[in-house]
């Protein structure tokens, strides 16, 4: 297979990506899940990304829509990249499994179709207020939180384009 099929065959859509969850968990596999943006990939995503992968042997990515973004209060700017790019370069991602684009505003639905046996977001949530985290340790998954690397923010890189400054 080449590797523009393997990155096409990573969108799954919201209506499988359940069966194909409950599939990985019944071979065995350990399902994470995380949930995100991802308008500007960068280092600060990829590092936090690939912590999120080694904590299992699938992972799943949960992407905002282009219209989930907008009732996120990004900005009127925002996604600068629409879905269809954003979700492409995240499955190119070697270690991506699988990305599902939602249209909530939350993943809630999404991680109850699912139920990861791990749910992870970035250091600026606590495990308890992780949306979706009282579903999955109900169903015995745990709830993990990964630190940030300082000095990342896609909002920061927005404010330097607008800016004109490198």
């Amino acid at each position: 297979m080449n590797h523009l099929s393997q990155i096409r065959n990573k969108f799954v859509g919201s209506d499988k990506i359940a069966a194909l969850a409950k599939e990985w968990k019944n071979d065995g596999e350990i399902v994470v899940f995380t949930n995100g943006c991802f308008d500007l990939l960068h280092l600060g995503h990829i590092e936090y990304l690939a912590q999120a992968a080694d904590l299992g042997s699938k992972f799943i990515i949960g992407l905002n829509s282009d219209q989930s973004v907008k009732t996120l209060g990004k900005g009127e700017l925002r996604p600068i990249k629409d879905q269809k790019t954003r979700g492409a370069i995240l499955a190119a991602l070697e270690f991506v499994s699988a990305v599902v684009i939602f249209n909530e505003e939350t993943p809630y639905q999404l991680i109850a179709s699912i139920l990861p046996n791990i749910l992870v977001k970035g250091g600026d949530w606590e495990t308890n207020s992780i949306v979706g985290a009282s579903i999955v340790t109900k169903n015995g998954g745990q709830v993990k939180s990964i630190p940030f690397i300082d000095g990342y923010s896609t909002t920061n890189y927005v404010e330097k384009i607008q800016n004109g400054k490198s």
